[in-house]
């Protein structure tokens, strides 16, 4: 994927990178990019940065010059930067994924309480008072997702942001380095 351009002075040649982001980073991982030598690859007459509506992602496509100056050190700057990305995506996923399973997991059993209510019900003769018994709890397994879901994703927050925030920290740091050994 390398190109050589023509600039009057010499070849110059291009090394690129095609990245799939979420639609909220883009602008951080361009800014992270800058850092390290990336532009933005504006020659083709397509869209730089394509959007895809359906999955939220955005696909940036970028360049650098190969010769460009401290390569290597530039180069294991930003693989450090996406690693530190790709765990702030991490922890960010991570706030709802523990509430997702404990909503599933009282809906389920609520459900599985209205089952067995139902089957009280309709036995033969209808045992009315313990289908009354069991849908209580049927019912409540049915409502109290929605509120440990939000409860849960609270706390989680809470519990996550000081880490995301030190992660950005770090992103800091390493695009600062890489812009020095650009300057």
């Amino acid at each position: 994927m390398n190109e050589m351009n023509r600039t009057g002075e010499g070849y110059i040649g291009y090394e690129y990178k095609e990245l799939v982001v979420e639609k909220k980073q883009v602008s951080l991982y361009l800014d992270g990019f800058e850092n390290f030598g990336w532009e933005i690859d504006t020659r083709y007459k397509q869209s730089e940065i394509v959007e895809s509506s359906k999955s939220g992602k955005t696909t940036l496509r970028l360049k650098r010059d190969r010769k460009i100056m401290n390569k290597a050190e530039l180069t294991r700057l930003q693989r450090n930067f996406e690693d530190c990305m790709k765990q702030m995506e991490t922890l960010e996923n991570s706030k709802t994924s523990f509430a997702t399973v404990a909503a599933l997991i009282i809906g389920v059993l609520g459900t599985a309480f209205m089952a067995c209510s139902v089957f009280a019900v309709t036995h033969e003769p209808p045992l009315v008072l313990l289908c009354a018994v069991l849908a209580i709890p049927g019912f409540i397994g049915w409502i109290l997702p929605m509120f440990a879901y939000k409860k849960i994703v609270q706390s989680k927050t809470q519990e996550i942001n000081p880490l995301i925030e030190v992660k950005q920290d770090e992103v800091y740091e390493i695009c600062e380095k890489g812009h020095k050994l650009l300057v």
